[in-house]
Protein backbone atom coordinates (compact mmCIF):
# COMPACT_ATOMS: atom_id res chain seq x y z
CA UNK A 1 0.00 0.00 0.00
CA UNK A 2 2.74 2.55 0.95
CA UNK A 3 4.33 1.60 -2.41
CA UNK A 4 1.68 2.41 -3.98
CA UNK A 5 0.08 5.51 -2.64
CA UNK A 6 2.99 8.06 -1.12
CA UNK A 7 -0.57 9.57 0.44
CA UNK A 8 -0.77 6.42 2.41
CA UNK A 9 2.46 6.31 2.84
CA UNK A 10 2.58 9.17 4.91
CA UNK A 11 -0.61 8.12 6.94
CA UNK A 12 0.94 4.61 7.86
CA UNK A 13 3.33 7.14 9.44
CA UNK A 14 1.27 8.95 11.47
CA UNK A 15 -0.69 6.18 12.81
CA UNK A 16 2.76 5.21 14.32
CA UNK A 17 3.32 1.97 12.26
CA UNK A 18 6.56 2.50 12.34
CA UNK A 19 7.92 1.40 15.86
CA UNK A 20 6.16 -1.48 16.09
CA UNK A 21 7.75 -3.21 12.80
CA UNK A 22 11.20 -1.56 14.48
CA UNK A 23 10.35 -3.35 17.63
CA UNK A 24 9.65 -6.49 15.69
CA UNK A 25 12.56 -6.57 13.06
CA UNK A 26 15.02 -6.35 16.64
CA UNK A 27 12.95 -9.45 18.44
CA UNK A 28 16.45 -11.49 19.33
CA UNK A 29 18.70 -9.20 18.17
CA UNK A 30 21.68 -7.74 20.66
CA UNK A 31 21.90 -4.40 20.10
CA UNK A 32 23.60 -1.20 22.74
CA UNK A 33 20.36 -0.64 24.35
CA UNK A 34 18.78 -2.05 27.14
CA UNK A 35 15.05 -1.06 25.73
CA UNK A 36 16.07 -3.20 22.49
CA UNK A 37 17.79 -6.37 23.85
CA UNK A 38 16.87 -9.43 23.71
CA UNK A 39 15.26 -9.58 26.55
CA UNK A 40 12.64 -7.45 26.36
CA UNK A 41 11.96 -8.11 22.82
CA UNK A 42 10.55 -11.15 23.89
CA UNK A 43 6.11 -12.26 23.53
CA UNK A 44 6.03 -9.54 26.33
CA UNK A 45 7.29 -7.20 23.50
CA UNK A 46 4.83 -8.29 21.38
CA UNK A 47 1.85 -8.19 23.84
CA UNK A 48 2.77 -4.32 24.37
CA UNK A 49 3.37 -3.85 20.49
CA UNK A 50 -0.07 -5.28 19.96
CA UNK A 51 -1.30 -2.33 22.80
CA UNK A 52 0.21 0.02 21.01
CA UNK A 53 -0.93 -0.83 17.59
CA UNK A 54 -4.71 -0.92 19.51
CA UNK A 55 -4.20 3.07 20.33
CA UNK A 56 -4.29 3.79 16.23
CA UNK A 57 -8.01 4.08 15.03
CA UNK A 58 -6.87 3.05 11.53
CA UNK A 59 -4.78 0.25 12.43
CA UNK A 60 -7.41 -0.65 15.29
CA UNK A 61 -9.99 -0.95 13.03
CA UNK A 62 -7.30 -3.38 10.38
CA UNK A 63 -5.68 -5.52 13.60
CA UNK A 64 -8.39 -5.60 15.85
CA UNK A 65 -7.58 -8.40 18.34
CA UNK A 66 -10.24 -10.00 20.87
CA UNK A 67 -10.15 -13.41 22.77
CA UNK A 68 -11.16 -15.65 19.78
CA UNK A 69 -9.13 -13.84 17.17
CA UNK A 70 -5.70 -15.87 16.07
CA UNK A 71 -3.59 -12.75 16.07
CA UNK A 72 -4.75 -12.66 19.76
CA UNK A 73 -3.59 -15.95 20.45
CA UNK A 74 -0.60 -15.27 18.16
CA UNK A 75 0.84 -12.27 20.69
CA UNK A 76 -0.57 -13.72 24.09
CA UNK A 77 0.53 -17.25 23.90
CA UNK A 78 3.90 -18.66 23.65
CA UNK A 79 2.83 -21.25 20.85
CA UNK A 80 5.06 -23.24 18.74
CA UNK A 81 4.71 -21.00 15.59
CA UNK A 82 6.25 -17.71 17.12
CA UNK A 83 9.41 -19.47 17.69
CA UNK A 84 9.97 -21.00 14.40
CA UNK A 85 12.82 -19.81 12.77
CA UNK A 86 11.19 -20.04 9.69
CA UNK A 87 8.30 -17.43 10.33
CA UNK A 88 10.89 -15.36 12.58
CA UNK A 89 12.64 -15.07 9.48
CA UNK A 90 9.44 -13.94 7.20
CA UNK A 91 8.45 -11.72 9.90
CA UNK A 92 11.87 -9.82 9.62
CA UNK A 93 11.74 -9.99 5.47
CA UNK A 94 8.26 -8.53 5.75
CA UNK A 95 9.41 -5.88 8.30
CA UNK A 96 12.11 -4.77 6.30
CA UNK A 97 10.79 -4.71 3.14
CA UNK A 98 7.62 -2.34 4.74
CA UNK A 99 10.56 -0.30 6.16
CA UNK A 100 12.00 -0.17 2.61
CA UNK A 101 8.85 0.84 0.83
CA UNK A 102 7.93 3.42 4.02
CA UNK A 103 11.09 5.27 3.84
CA UNK A 104 11.12 5.53 0.36
CA UNK A 105 11.24 9.68 -0.58
CA UNK A 106 9.45 10.26 3.11
CA UNK A 107 10.94 12.46 5.33
CA UNK A 108 8.33 11.73 8.24
CA UNK A 109 8.75 8.00 7.81
CA UNK A 110 12.35 8.29 7.73
CA UNK A 111 12.69 10.61 10.66
CA UNK A 112 10.68 7.83 12.69
CA UNK A 113 12.94 5.34 11.96
CA UNK A 114 16.16 7.01 12.82
CA UNK A 115 14.45 8.46 15.65
CA UNK A 116 14.83 4.71 16.93
CA UNK A 117 17.16 1.88 17.06
CA UNK A 118 15.95 1.35 13.76
CA UNK A 119 19.37 2.02 11.71
CA UNK A 120 21.10 0.14 14.43
CA UNK A 121 18.99 -2.42 13.83
CA UNK A 122 19.32 -2.49 9.71
CA UNK A 123 23.20 -2.84 10.30
CA UNK A 124 23.22 -5.98 12.74
CA UNK A 125 20.91 -7.44 10.13
CA UNK A 126 22.75 -6.47 6.85
CA UNK A 127 26.23 -8.22 8.85
CA UNK A 128 24.33 -11.38 10.12
CA UNK A 129 21.75 -12.20 7.50
CA UNK A 130 21.88 -13.50 3.65
CA UNK A 131 20.05 -13.23 0.54
CA UNK A 132 16.54 -11.57 0.71
CA UNK A 133 16.37 -9.85 4.42
CA UNK A 134 20.02 -8.13 3.51
CA UNK A 135 18.61 -7.40 0.64
CA UNK A 136 15.87 -5.79 1.71
CA UNK A 137 17.82 -4.42 5.15
CA UNK A 138 20.27 -2.99 2.49
CA UNK A 139 17.15 -1.00 0.15
CA UNK A 140 16.20 0.47 3.30
CA UNK A 141 18.92 1.85 4.22
CA UNK A 142 19.45 3.23 0.86
CA UNK A 143 16.33 5.27 1.09
CA UNK A 144 16.83 6.65 4.38
CA UNK A 145 20.24 7.95 3.12
CA UNK A 146 18.43 9.41 -0.13
CA UNK A 147 15.82 11.30 1.94
CA UNK A 148 19.48 12.38 4.18
CA UNK A 149 20.86 13.44 1.32
CA UNK A 150 18.46 16.31 0.68
CA UNK A 151 17.66 17.09 4.14
CA UNK A 152 20.21 18.52 6.17
CA UNK A 153 18.51 18.06 9.44
CA UNK A 154 18.49 14.68 9.12
CA UNK A 155 21.58 14.17 7.98
CA UNK A 156 22.90 16.02 10.91
CA UNK A 157 21.04 13.88 13.21
CA UNK A 158 21.02 10.73 12.02
CA UNK A 159 23.78 10.04 10.11
CA UNK A 160 26.54 12.16 11.54
CA UNK A 161 29.64 9.56 11.89
CA UNK A 162 30.37 9.76 15.27
CA UNK A 163 27.17 7.95 16.09
CA UNK A 164 27.12 4.36 16.88
CA UNK A 165 24.32 3.57 14.53
CA UNK A 166 25.61 5.61 11.54
CA UNK A 167 29.08 4.04 12.48
CA UNK A 168 27.54 0.75 12.14
CA UNK A 169 25.83 1.42 8.71
CA UNK A 170 29.06 2.46 7.21
CA UNK A 171 30.78 -0.22 8.44
CA UNK A 172 28.31 -2.71 7.12
CA UNK A 173 28.14 -0.97 3.83
CA UNK A 174 32.17 -0.50 3.61
CA UNK A 175 32.01 -4.64 4.21
CA UNK A 176 29.64 -5.20 1.60
CA UNK A 177 31.90 -3.07 -0.81
CA UNK A 178 34.85 -4.55 -0.04
CA UNK A 179 33.93 -7.86 0.41
CA UNK A 180 30.87 -8.50 -2.02
CA UNK A 181 30.60 -9.18 -5.50
CA UNK A 182 27.16 -9.42 -6.05
CA UNK A 183 25.36 -6.19 -7.84
CA UNK A 184 22.49 -6.41 -5.93
CA UNK A 185 23.90 -6.12 -2.74
CA UNK A 186 26.59 -3.59 -4.74
CA UNK A 187 24.19 -0.90 -5.64
CA UNK A 188 22.32 0.27 -2.61
CA UNK A 189 25.45 -0.32 -0.90
CA UNK A 190 27.17 2.41 -3.63
CA UNK A 191 24.20 4.24 -3.50
CA UNK A 192 23.54 4.73 0.17
CA UNK A 193 27.70 5.79 0.44
CA UNK A 194 27.04 8.31 -2.21
CA UNK A 195 23.71 9.96 -1.03
CA UNK A 196 26.07 10.64 2.54
CA UNK A 197 29.26 12.09 0.32
CA UNK A 198 28.74 15.25 2.60
CA UNK A 199 28.82 14.03 6.26
CA UNK A 200 32.10 12.41 5.77
CA UNK A 201 35.14 14.02 6.74
CA UNK A 202 38.69 13.85 5.31
CA UNK A 203 39.92 11.76 8.00
CA UNK A 204 37.55 8.98 6.98
CA UNK A 205 40.06 7.80 4.59
CA UNK A 206 38.37 4.12 3.90
CA UNK A 207 35.64 5.34 1.26
CA UNK A 208 37.50 6.62 -1.66
CA UNK A 209 39.50 3.56 -2.80
CA UNK A 210 36.77 0.76 -2.58
CA UNK A 211 34.23 2.92 -4.47
CA UNK A 212 37.18 3.55 -7.14
CA UNK A 213 37.87 -0.07 -7.23
CA UNK A 214 34.32 -0.88 -8.21
CA UNK A 215 34.40 1.58 -11.55
CA UNK A 216 36.40 -1.61 -12.75
CA UNK A 217 33.49 -4.28 -11.73
CA UNK A 218 32.45 -6.49 -14.61
CA UNK A 219 29.05 -5.43 -14.24
CA UNK A 220 28.87 -1.97 -15.70
CA UNK A 221 25.70 -1.10 -13.61
CA UNK A 222 27.66 -0.98 -10.84
CA UNK A 223 30.60 0.63 -12.39
CA UNK A 224 28.09 3.58 -12.96
CA UNK A 225 26.45 3.82 -9.10
CA UNK A 226 30.22 3.82 -8.64
CA UNK A 227 30.71 6.65 -10.48
CA UNK A 228 27.63 9.11 -9.48
CA UNK A 229 28.66 8.61 -6.10
CA UNK A 230 32.17 9.66 -6.56
CA UNK A 231 30.94 12.34 -8.13
CA UNK A 232 29.30 13.49 -5.18
CA UNK A 233 32.30 13.09 -3.44
CA UNK A 234 33.71 15.93 -5.96
CA UNK A 235 30.79 18.00 -6.92
CA UNK A 236 31.52 21.69 -5.68
CA UNK A 237 28.59 20.81 -3.19
CA UNK A 238 30.94 18.93 -1.09
CA UNK A 239 33.28 21.20 0.97
CA UNK A 240 35.91 18.62 0.31
CA UNK A 241 36.21 18.36 -3.26
CA UNK A 242 39.43 19.04 -4.10
CA UNK A 243 40.90 16.18 -1.12
CA UNK A 244 38.31 14.03 -2.50
CA UNK A 245 39.57 14.46 -5.84
CA UNK A 246 43.24 14.03 -5.04
CA UNK A 247 42.28 10.77 -3.73
CA UNK A 248 40.68 9.31 -6.13
CA UNK A 249 43.59 10.12 -8.62
CA UNK A 250 45.64 8.52 -6.36
CA UNK A 251 43.74 5.32 -6.30
CA UNK A 252 44.23 5.50 -9.62
CA UNK A 253 40.85 6.51 -10.45
CA UNK A 254 41.76 8.13 -13.76
CA UNK A 255 42.49 4.66 -16.04
CA UNK A 256 39.38 2.61 -14.32
CA UNK A 257 37.37 5.49 -15.04
CA UNK A 258 38.61 6.03 -18.64
CA UNK A 259 38.20 1.94 -19.25
CA UNK A 260 34.59 1.91 -17.89
CA UNK A 261 33.79 4.95 -20.64
CA UNK A 262 35.54 2.90 -23.32
CA UNK A 263 33.40 -1.02 -21.90
CA UNK A 264 30.20 0.99 -21.41
CA UNK A 265 28.09 1.48 -24.80
CA UNK A 266 25.38 2.64 -22.84
CA UNK A 267 24.84 7.08 -22.03
CA UNK A 268 27.87 7.70 -20.34
CA UNK A 269 26.59 10.90 -18.73
CA UNK A 270 27.65 10.40 -14.70
CA UNK A 271 31.21 8.98 -15.45
CA UNK A 272 31.74 12.01 -17.65
CA UNK A 273 30.36 14.71 -15.30
CA UNK A 274 33.12 12.66 -12.78
CA UNK A 275 35.37 13.25 -14.92
CA UNK A 276 34.52 17.10 -15.67
CA UNK A 277 34.63 17.38 -12.11
CA UNK A 278 38.20 15.41 -11.47
CA UNK A 279 39.51 18.13 -14.43
CA UNK A 280 37.80 21.08 -12.31
CA UNK A 281 39.74 20.41 -9.14
CA UNK A 282 43.05 19.27 -10.21
CA UNK A 283 44.96 22.20 -11.67
CA UNK A 284 47.96 20.35 -13.13
CA UNK A 285 47.86 16.58 -12.84
CA UNK A 286 50.00 13.98 -15.57
CA UNK A 287 47.50 11.33 -14.73
CA UNK A 288 44.74 13.18 -16.76
CA UNK A 289 47.17 14.43 -19.50
CA UNK A 290 48.48 11.06 -20.30
CA UNK A 291 45.17 9.39 -20.41
CA UNK A 292 44.17 12.36 -22.42
CA UNK A 293 40.88 13.30 -20.70
CA UNK A 294 40.63 16.39 -22.62
CA UNK A 295 40.50 14.26 -25.96
CA UNK A 296 38.09 12.22 -24.28
CA UNK A 297 35.65 15.74 -23.11
CA UNK A 298 35.91 17.53 -26.42
CA UNK A 299 34.84 13.87 -28.20
CA UNK A 300 32.14 13.83 -25.50
CA UNK A 301 30.86 17.33 -25.82
CA UNK A 302 29.94 16.88 -29.56
CA UNK A 303 28.15 13.31 -29.10
CA UNK A 304 26.81 14.15 -25.32
CA UNK A 305 25.60 17.87 -25.39
CA UNK A 306 22.87 17.69 -27.93
CA UNK A 307 21.26 15.42 -25.71
CA UNK A 308 22.17 16.83 -22.31
CA UNK A 309 21.92 20.69 -22.87
CA UNK A 310 21.87 21.10 -19.27
CA UNK A 311 25.64 19.91 -18.98
CA UNK A 312 27.08 22.66 -21.47
CA UNK A 313 28.27 24.80 -18.49
CA UNK A 314 29.88 22.09 -17.27
CA UNK A 315 31.80 20.75 -20.37
CA UNK A 316 32.97 24.24 -21.12
CA UNK A 317 34.70 24.86 -18.28
CA UNK A 318 36.25 21.09 -17.20
CA UNK A 319 37.94 21.62 -21.44
CA UNK A 320 38.94 25.35 -20.56
CA UNK A 321 40.22 24.32 -17.19
CA UNK A 322 42.34 21.84 -19.17
CA UNK A 323 43.48 23.63 -21.84
CA UNK A 324 45.10 26.29 -19.40
CA UNK A 325 47.86 23.79 -18.02
CA UNK A 326 48.53 21.78 -21.27
CA UNK A 327 51.15 24.43 -22.55
CA UNK A 328 50.82 24.27 -26.41
CA UNK A 329 48.00 22.31 -26.62
CA UNK A 330 44.91 24.08 -29.40
CA UNK A 331 41.53 22.79 -28.94
CA UNK A 332 39.25 24.10 -31.37
CA UNK A 333 35.70 23.47 -29.70
CA UNK A 334 32.85 23.89 -32.46
CA UNK A 335 29.85 26.62 -31.44
CA UNK A 336 27.60 24.03 -31.97
CA UNK A 337 28.91 21.95 -29.38
CA UNK A 338 29.23 23.99 -26.00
Amino acid sequence: MAEMDSDVQEEFGKENVIRPLVMLLCVDIELDDTKLQSGSTSIHSLVQINKELSRSPLLNHTLHTDSNSSSSMTLHKKDKGIESPELKLDLRISCANALWKLSKGCLLNSRKITETKGLLCLAKLIEKEKEELQINCLMAVMELAAVAESNTELRRLAFKPSYPAARAVLEQLLRVMNESTSPTLLIPAINSIGSLARTFTMKETRIIGPLVTQLGHRNSNVGTEAAIALGKFVCPDNFNCVENSKAIINSDGIPRLMNLLKANGRDQVHELVLLCYLALNIDKDKGLEHARVLNVLEGAARSVLPRHPELRELFAMAIHHLTLYQAGVHIHIPAHAL
